[in-house]
C-alpha cells in the first residue's frame, strides 16, 4: 500500500517520471534483477543503456521498453573487456547527448569453490568482474559525474549479503562484494561533496534468480577462457524436499526479480 501512495504521489507531482530526461547505464541488465531495474528507470522517463554480455537479452530488453513507450538502447559486451567499458560509456554520452547521471553496476555471476580447491582462475576472474569492473566504469564515466551543475547524479553498486556475512564455497565472490562497498564509500567521499553525487551500495539476500535456482537446471555462463560455469545451488531440491528450503529466511520464501523494486526506488536515486 505505501508503495502505491508512492507512486501516485510521484505521478502527481513528477507527470513525466522522476528521472524524465536522465541518462542510466545499468549493466547486466538483459535478465533478472538487472533487467528490471532498467523497466523501473524507463518507467520512470530515464533514457536507459542496457548493457550485457548477451546482445540478444540486452536487445530483447531494451526493445520491451520501447515498446512500453520508453527511451532505451542495448550496448552489448562483456564488463572483463576494458575496451568494452570505454565503449559503452561513449555510447551513452551519444544517446544521452552528452550526459550520463547514473550507474547501476550489477553485472556478474558466480564461480564458486572451497578455499583449498579454488584455482586462480576463479579467484581473478571473480575480482575482475565484481570489483575492478565497477571500479573501470566509475572512472570511465567521471567526467560525466565531476560535474557542477546541481544535476541529479547517483551510482548504485550491488553487493549481497555474502560481501557482508562471507559465505563457505565464494571467498572469491564475497571478497568482491565486500570490495563493492568500500568502492561506494569513497565514491561518496570524493565525489560527493564537490559534486553533490550519492553512492549507495544495495546488498541483497536470497533473491530467485539463476544464480540461486537449482544447479540442476543447468544454467551456465562461458568463462574468460570458454569455461562453462555452472551457475545454481546443488543441494536446492533436496532442501526443498525436506521443507528446508528456506528454513533460514524468517518470510520462508526469497525474493524475487519485482520485489527488490524498493532498493531501485527512483525515490533512492533522488535522496
Amino acid at each position: 500500500m505505501s508503495d502505491r501512495v508512492a507512486q501516485l504521489a510521484a505521478h502527481l507531482n513528477y507527470p513525466k517520471g522522476l528521472l524524465a530526461g536522465q541518462v542510466a547505464i545499468i549493466t547486466g541488465s538483459g535478465q533478472g534483477i538487472g533487467a528490471e531495474a532498467a523497466r523501473l528507470f524507463a518507467n520512470e522517463g530515464a533514457k536507459v543503456i542496457v548493457s550485457d554480455i548477451d546482445a540478444g537479452k540486452a536487445k530483447a530488453v531494451a526493445e520491451s521498453i520501447t515498446q512500453s513507450g520508453g527511451q532505451a538502447i542495448s550496448v552489448p559486451g562483456d564488463m572483463l573487456d576494458a575496451a568494452y567499458i570505454d565503449t559503452l560509456v561513449k555510447e551513452a554520452a551519444a544517446f544521452g547527448e552528452g550526459q550520463i547521471h547514473h550507474i547501476v553496476n550489477n553485472a556478474g555471476y558466480t564461480w564458486d569453490g572451497v578455499i583449498h580447491k579454488m584455482t586462480d582462475k576463479q579467484w581473478d576472474t571473480i575480482i575482475a568482474l565484481h570489483s575492478t569492473a565497477p571500479f573501470r566504469l566509475v572512472r570511465a564515466a567521471a567526467p560525466y559525474f565531476r560535474v557542477k551543475d546541481g544535476a541529479n547524479r547517483s551510482i548504485i553498486n550491488i553487493s549481497s549479503t555474502s560481501g557482508v556475512h562471507g559465505n563457505a564455497g565464494q571467498a572469491n565472490y564475497a571478497m568482491a562484494k565486500a570490495g563493492v562497498t568500500g568502492l561506494t564509500k569513497t565514491i561518496a567521499k570524493e565525489w560527493g561533496p564537490a559534486f553533490g553525487v550519492r553512492a549507495n551500495t544495495v546488498a541483497f539476500g536470497y533473491i530467485k534468480t539463476r544464480l540461486t535456482d537449482a544447479k540442476e537446471k543447468g544454467a551456465f555462463v562461458t568463462g574468460p577462457g570458454g569455461e562453462k560455469i555452472a551457475l545454481g545451488i546443488p543441494t536446492a531440491p533436496a532442501a526443498a524436499a525436506a521443507g528446508e528450503e528456506h528454513a533460514d529466511i524468517p518470510l520462508r520464501r526469497p525474493g524475487t526479480e519485482q520485489r527488490p523494486r524498493p532498493a531501485f526506488s527512483p525515490w533512492r536515486a533522488l535522496c
